[in-house]
């Protein structure tokens, strides 16, 4: 899987200067937001996300991605809902091909 990456929109609140950037790789999730003086960067292993909770308004989607380590959840917001479904499209194949989070149901 490549490195994909998802840039907030700038005209979302917070983001007008330094968009937050999201990036999903073979391994982690990074979050990445910038200040002028400082850069805050978050990253859960794919293996620990729990679960990715993604609330859509009329134009932009707010993304909370949880672990199960229970350190603090990365949230994000500005993005377009086609990338928060990438997002969750990109977290959601990495526990189907890692056998992660399917549950099988015996009859």
């Amino acid at each position: 899987m490549p490195t994909e990456t998802f840039k907030a929109s700038r005209w979302t609140r917070g983001n007008f200067l330094f968009p937050t950037v999201i990036e999903v790789t073979e391994q982690a999730i990074f979050r990445r937001k910038r200040s002028w003086f400082r850069l805050d960067e978050i990253s859960i292993v794919l293996s620990k996300v729990a679960s990715v909770h993604i609330s859509t308004g009329m134009i932009w989607a707010d993304v909370l991605i949880e672990s199960s380590g229970g350190t603090d959840p990365l949230k994000s917001h500005g993005h377009s809902k086609g990338d928060a479904r990438r997002i969750r499209e990109l977290v959601e194949a990495h526990s189907a091909q890692t056998g992660q989070g399917s549950a099988t149901i015996a009859q």
